[in-house]
């Protein structure tokens, strides 16, 4: 009997266990279910519709993004929903959901604070909510015992730096916020911290002490930041660091001279940008495994140390703006040495206190070395001969130092050069014919020295060229047309020689070009009509020539100019009313010609401080502010006041008859119009009005939860219109100096093109916004799918650990999307109406429908009418020059910027 009473109590006691542990199941299954849907409620925009398959009649587990495990496969342990363009905010109901060990919400536009929640995940092991634009104090993590990657980098986090990790942590990745105060020191108890990026923040202070301690630190990244005082030495028992960098704070004094000695894994050595003085390290030597030597921009002294020469795995290596110097030729002793570097592509000693000739061992240099910079020292003698043997050159610059003599014709032998600066040297003689030769030459700067000769017609061979300056030489002759036919040309300084005859009529088939000066040369004739053109222009600058005749009213063409100066002239006639009609002109200069007549009041008329009058005696009227007289009436007698009367009267008369007739009509047929697209029922291929106010409402007020996507120059929100048509509103930023000319390009380069695979455009709207400001804008068909750039990649964590839970596009649609790009690429460069080269290509500017069709967008850099050889003949070259050049920086800002192969900048 007993023994069955007992028998009874254990089955009880197995049943309860069983009920709980089905009940606890039943639960738990619930509860991630639950939050996950709860994570899709706050979600208020998804347009690449990434949550599609989050409903019921999916097992949660089989949702996108969602992972789960596979001994409790009602238990997520992962959510990867990165870069799908998810618009709003992460529901604090994820921190329900323990089992989690990775979140990845990484390149998405989430907003609003990460919520206390996430931080009592302590299964979780990855968080990557980087790249959106979260704002807020960053939580409190300690509860997280088992994180090992936290990476909140680029959004809008602030408060102040605290330590509020777990001990486990290995990566801390904070970069790009605006988290302030100072690095607290308490961050060196995380022993097993590796990785640590706090840059472009606000943080103060300096490294702690306590830094010392770190037993496995590789990445420490701090530039950007207010850092102060010493170089910390901390960092000299931290002898696991890889990458080191602390550019752009206010670091001050010496740098330890056994640095090297100490870090002996140093890789990246970076502190450009700060106040530090006395000579370089003198155990550089021992840093052998050194790929990045940058201590530009800042108060260094002293020679070069040969022993630079022990970095053979150096390949970017800057030293420019600094007091080093060489005087002799044991101070030069460093550019033989310099030969051991094998792997050295990029090298700069501008802008510090060099002397004396180039010794002719630069020769012996990396054969990989492309960019060499020389400018802002005190160097002389000829052309450096040693250049000739580095025939991978890219850049060229030996600026601003006292070279002289002619240059050798060898120059043009160097075929990968894209960028030569000589300018402010005693170079003479004529322009080398063999430059002729450089296909890819970009950059040309020759002002500034006393080269004389004609300027050779075969600088037009140069298809690539986009800045050609030759002023303040002795430049004689002519202005080769062949100049005006290079298709990629922004910039022509040609100011300050003895050029002469007249500006040639192809000056208007420079389609790109922005900045013409032909300031202070003999050039005479009429200024050409066809100047306007040139479209694209900006700034014209043709003062003080023998230019005769009138203004070309053409001018008024030139829709982005912003300076016209065509002062000391003997231009004659009236001002063109006309250029008042120029909205982005801000300098007007006539002043010294024999204009006569009344002087316009609008546009730029208006402001009496933006132009120059003065010189031109027969001017009148204008602004008040002008003092100038009234322009007079002249009287009439009998034999002109009959001709008047035809002229003034009857001919008037007539067109206003003519005119009111032609309204009348075109108003009837404009009602018609406006009745059948006011409330733009639906998109055909006829262009419809909008207004500013209908895409407002549309966007609902441009809010940030319809933006899908940022630029530049613009930002794209989705609209809806009341028939449930969905668009995408290109809004241009008119504040941004450029945002002007690329609404312009892109209207002009949409207007006639119909392929399948070019985005298609609905319409235009050009008003003014609510508060009275221009407003620009462009409507095109909304793209489900999104842009390839964000099916094909991912970042942040999952990526740096070798992991990847994104989109997979199957070998099929990739082929299909290469044939659809192809095509439309075919489609502008042959058979479209004038030749297009769309200049901006890449997988950000192909977007993809519903079907996975592929459509090329974004013709805001667009070029047109490319004709390089000036014939039909189906020989004809094409080419078109690349939008800026490797390594290149406008000159007075050539510095460095470096690309890191390493995860830095994080």
């Amino acid at each position: 009997m007993k023994i069955i009473i007992i028998g009874l109590c254990l089955l009880v006691i197995m049943a309860s266990s069983v009920i709980q542990t089905m009940c606890n199941s039943l639960y738990e299954n619930g509860t991630d279910r639950l939050s996950l849907l709860e994570f899709k409620k706050a979600i208020s925009m998804d347009p690449q519709q990434a949550l599609m398959s989050w409903n019921d009649s999916n097992y949660f587990c089989s949702w996108e993004g969602v992972l789960c495990r596979v001994k409790t496969p009602h238990r997520v342990i992962s959510l990867n929903l990165t870069n799908r363009g998810l618009v709003g905010q992460i529901s604090p109901a994820l921190g329900n959901m323990t089992f989690l060990k990775f979140l990845s919400l990484s390149t998405n536009s989430f907003t609003g604070e990460i919520h206390l929640s996430l931080g009592h995940l302590h299964r979780l092991e990855t968080l990557d909510l980087s790249n959106n634009t979260l704002q807020g104090d960053i939580p409190d993590f300690t509860n997280c015992s088992n994180l090992k990657s936290l990476w909140l980098s680029r959004n809008h986090l602030v408060g102040q730096f605290n330590s509020n990790f777990p001990p486990r942590l290995q990566d801390l990745i904070l970069a790009s916020n605006n988290i302030t105060g100072t690095i607290p020191s308490s961050l060196a108890n995380i022993t097993s911290l590796q990785r640590l990026s706090i840059t472009d923040n606000n943080i103060n202070g300096n490294i702690p002490h306590e830094f010392a301690g770190f037993p496995m630190l590789q990445i420490l990244y701090a530039d950007g930041n207010k850092l102060a005082g010493r170089f910390p030495r901390a960092i000299l028992n931290i002898s696991t660091i890889v990458g080191l960098a602390f550019s752009s704070n206010y670091l001050n004094g010496e740098i330890p001279s056994n640095l090297f000695d100490s870090l002996p894994e140093m890789q990246w050595f970076e502190v450009d940008y700060n106040f530090f003085q006395g000579g370089i390290p003198s155990s550089l030597a021992n840093a052998s495994k050194l790929k990045v030597f940058d201590i530009s921009r800042n108060n260094f002294t002293g020679v070069i140390p040969c022993s630079i020469g022990k970095l053979t795995k150096v390949y970017w290596l800057n030293l420019e703006k600094n007091q080093l110097h060489a005087r002799n030729k044991q101070d030069w002793e460093f550019m033989s040495c310099l030969a051991n570097c094998t792997g050295l592509t990029d090298f700069s000693v501008s802008d510090n206190c060099l002397e004396g000739h180039v010794p002719s061992s630069l020769g012996n240099l990396s054969v990989q070395l492309q960019q060499f910079l020389l400018g802002g020292n005190q160097l002389s003698g000829g052309f450096p001969s040693g250049f000739q043997y580095l025939r991978n050159l890219i850049s060229i610059s030996i600026d601003s130092n006292n070279f002289s003599g002619v240059l050798p014709e060898w120059l043009g032998s160097l075929q990968n050069l894209q960028l030569i600066g000589l300018y402010n040297n005693y170079f003479t003689g004529i322009i080398p014919s063999s430059l002729s030769n450089l296909s890819q030459l970009g950059y040309l700067y020759l002002q500034s020295n006393q080269f004389y000769g004609h300027l050779p017609p075969s600088l037009g061979n140069h298809k690539m060229l986009q800045e050609l300056t030759i002023g303040y030489n002795n430049i004689q002759g002519m202005i080769p047309k062949e100049i005006f036919k290079i298709p990629s040309l922004l910039q022509i300084d040609l100011s300050f020689n003895n050029l002469d005859g007249s500006i040639p009529k192809e000056v208007g088939d420079a389609k790109q070009l922005m900045y013409l000066r032909l300031s202070s040369n003999k050039l005479s004739g009429d200024i050409p009509n066809t100047l306007g053109n040139s479209e694209s222009l900006e700034k014209i600058m043709l003062d003080r020539n023998i230019f005769s005749g009138s203004i070309p009213t053409s001018l008024d063409n030139i829709l982005s100019l912003k300076v016209l100066n065509l002062s000391q002239n003997n231009l004659s006639g009236s001002i063109p009313p006309s250029l008042g009609n120029l909205h982005f002109l801000e300098k007007l200069d006539l002043s010294f010609n024999h204009l006569k007549g009344e002087i316009p009041v609008k546009g730029i008329f208006k402001n009496a401080s933006a132009i120059r009058i003065d010189g031109n005696e027969a001017l009148c009227g204008g602004v008040p502010e002008l003092h100038l007289h009234a322009c007079s009436i002249i009287p009439f007698d009998s034999t002109k006041h009959k001709q008047s009367i035809v002229l003034k009267i009857v001919i008037p008369l007539a067109s206003v008859l003519s005119l009111a007739m032609i309204i009348s009509i075109l108003l009837l047929l404009n009602r018609k119009q406006k009745r059948k697209s006011v409330d733009l029922p639906s998109f055909g291929r006829k262009f419809v009005r909008v207004s500013y106010n209908d895409l407002a409402k549309a966007t609902e007020g441009f809010s940030a939860s319809n933006l899908i996507g940022k630029g530049r120059y613009s930002s794209v929100y989705q609209g809806k219109f009341t028939d449930e048509k969905v668009v995408a509103v290109k809004v241009f930023n008119l504040e941004t100096m450029g945002a002007q000319k690329s609404f312009i390009t892109e209207c002009n380069a949409l207007r006639k093109l119909r392929h399948r695979n070019i985005v298609p455009i609905l319409t235009a709207c050009a008003s003014a916004s609510s508060n009275g400001n221009d407003f620009k804008a462009l409507l095109y068909e909304f793209m489900p799918q999104g842009d390839l750039n964000k099916l094909l990649h991912s970042t942040g964590a999952e990526e740096f650990n070798g992991e990847n839970h994104g989109n997979r596009i199957t070998l099929a649609q990739r082929l299909s999307i290469i044939v659809d790009v192809a095509d439309a690429i075919e489609y502008l460069h042959h058979n479209n109406q004038e030749t297009i080269v769309h200049c901006d290509l890449k997988p950000s500017n192909i977007l993809l429908d519903d079907d996975m069709i592929a459509h090329v967008g974004d013709f805001g850099l667009a070029r047109f009418k490319i004709d390089f050889m000036g014939s039909n003949d189906s020989n004809s070259i094409y080419s078109t020059a690349i939008k800026g050049t490797i390594g290149y920086v406008a000159p007075g800002n050539a510095h460095f910027q470096v690309v890191f192969l390493f995860p830095s900048k994080m």
